[in-house]
């Protein structure tokens, strides 16, 4: 049986993939190194998401951060060094190799949500999961110019994903936006003492707001709404669609043709999302009751 607000959760995580796809065309439009641009995005999305949390008074007050409790706290920690490790990533490696490594959370996702909560993905999910993953290899092929430490970073950055997508599936009592407000604003100011904020120019202090925004005050809520009414794999199989979505926007922006392995690649990740909705959204497997 298919669970209440399924298809709602589907098309939330859409959403979120659709925000975050803008990240690669920010972080082309902007000057600033990478310790700069993690500040900035930081402070400015923290703050653009607060915004949102005062005008969506459902989700809870200010007051609940006193009552994230260690696991709420460890939410915030682990997905603020992912935003730390997912920019300083593409610093240090190629933008293939960290597609191709990022690719792969829907099996940790599944991993993990196995592991603690004993949550089978459906023949289906995975299914559409490694066919996701074909298209992204398909799309940014295999180059030998990447660097160890890059994909490292890049590997952090995925479990770190794969992490919030099991926590927010199991634990839906936790205040993730107020916890991910916090989550932004440590990793702006973590990142601080590194990079030069006062050098950037004020075009780029606005393409930084609005990088901020689309990720923050956009991505994370569309995202921590929509992971608390699918299983983690599915939430993971959806984001990947940020892969072919990716190129796109740098086409419209700078004109640039994408090749034909992306087009090829792209093609087949939106395949299995479809298909994913169309044959296996029907024999979703219910949430498991929390162990005792």
């Amino acid at each position: 049986m298919k669970q209440p607000g399924h298809r709602l959760g589907f098309f939330l995580v859409c959403a979120s993939a659709v925000a975050w796809s803008t990240a690669g065309l920010f972080t082309r439009l902007v000057a600033a190194d990478a310790w700069t641009m993690l500040a900035w995005r930081g402070i400015l999305g923290a703050l653009g998401l607060a915004l949102v949390l005062t005008l969506m008074r459902r989700q809870g007050t200010w007051r609940s951060l006193g009552n994230l409790g260690w696991l709420g706290w460890f939410f915030v920690l682990q997905s603020s060094a992912g935003m730390i490790f997912f920019v300083t990533a593409l610093r240090h490696t190629t933008v293939a190799h960290v597609a191709v490594i990022y690719a792969t959370v829907p099996f940790i996702a599944a991993a993990l949500s196995w592991l603690a909560m004993r949550e089978r993905p459906t023949a289906g999910a995975a299914v559409s999961s490694l066919v996701a993953l074909a298209g992204v290899a398909v799309m940014v092929g295999f180059g030998r110019d990447g660097g160890l430490g890059g994909d490292l970073l890049a590997l952090g950055m995925t479990v770190t994903m794969a992490v919030a997508m099991v926590v927010a599936r199991h634990y839906p009592e936790l205040p993730f936006l107020q916890a991910s407000c916090m989550s932004a604003l440590f990793s702006g100011l973590v990142s601080l003492p590194f990079g030069e904020p006062l050098s950037v120019s004020g075009h780029d202090i606005v393409l930084l707001t609005l990088f901020g925004l689309m990720t923050f005050a956009v991505g994370l809520p569309l995202f921590t709404l929509g992971a608390r009414l699918l299983p983690a794999i599915e939430t993971a199989l959806i984001g990947s669609l940020d892969a072919p979505l990716a190129p796109l926007w740098v086409w419209l922006a700078f004109k640039e043709t994408p090749g034909a392995s992306t087009l090829i690649g792209g093609s087949i990740v939106f395949t299995a999302v479809g298909l994913h909705l169309v044959l296996g959204a029907s024999s979703v497997i219910p949430k498991p009751a929390l162990a005792e």
